[in-house]
């Protein structure tokens, strides 16, 4: 009987030691490949990024612009009208608002107004100034909101119609040009309501029968360019045009 238990016991130890050996190298491979895995996993999920960087397709200048503009800045375009012919075109943020093709121009002032801080379009129209009332046009400017952003584009004489309080309310809004525009001049603007700082999106062509490039009017004129959101603070404007 204790023959056969001493026979017994080297047998267990035997069959411990071999289990425990196939133990540590099934650990050792488990390892293996973990380690294995886990390097095919990283290396196959920075190519899987690197192909969704680059087939997404990089943001592109808005409004025909030559560069992005800061996140702070909104995108914008404005071309006067050629002569009597062909309406003048405002894009805003990439958007096309107004244009002859859109059929929603007319003769005088085509006025887009945008909340200066989210840029939310908030109306589209144009002042005539052949045959508007000069009342209702400055009643219409003085009722903008301070704050909002107003482009402007010419089409055809906005001078007849034109008064010193309607000038003036473009002053507001930082024109500088807007009291030298006369008899089919070409004028195009971007300004903000309530402002003091003068607007650098603004330019005039001059009617001169010299240097006109159509018969009796001056050729186009356009402005584009990253205009600055609007900034409040403690209810005033604040920051440059």
């Amino acid at each position: 009987m204790r023959y056969r238990a001493a026979l017994r016991l080297p047998a267990v130890i035997a069959v411990l030691l071999i289990t425990w050996g196939i133990s540590i190298n099934s650990f050792d491979v488990q390892e293996k490949a973990r380690n294995i895995l886990g390097f095919n996993y990283a290396d196959q999920l920075k190519l899987q990024l690197k192909a969704v960087v680059s087939t997404t397709p990089a943001p592109k200048p808005k409004c025909g612009l030559s560069r992005l503009c800061p996140p702070d800045h909104f995108a914008l375009h404005i071309q006067s009208g050629v002569a009597n012919v062909i309406g003048p075109k405002i894009c805003f943020e990439g958007k096309k608002i107004m244009s002859h093709v859109l059929n929603n121009v007319g003769s005088g002032l085509n006025v887009v107004v945008v909340n200066g801080q989210n840029g939310t379009v908030e109306s589209v129209g144009y002042l005539n100034m052949q045959a508007g009332n000069p009342e209702d046009i400055l009643a219409y400017l003085k009722a903008i909101k301070p704050g909002m952003i107003v482009l402007v584009a010419s089409f055809d004489d906005v001078t007849k119609k034109m008064t010193d309080e309607i000038r003036e309310a473009f002053v507001g809004m930082g024109s500088t040009l807007i009291k030298s525009v006369k008899h089919r001049d070409s004028w195009v603007f971007a300004g903000r309501v309530g402002t003091e700082n003068k607007s650098l999106h603004e330019r005039h062509v001059v009617n001169d029968a010299k240097t006109n490039a159509y018969e009796g009017w001056p050729e186009f004129v356009e402005v584009s360019g990253c205009f600055p959101k609007t900034k409040l603070t403690d209810d005033k404007l604040n920051g440059p045009l």
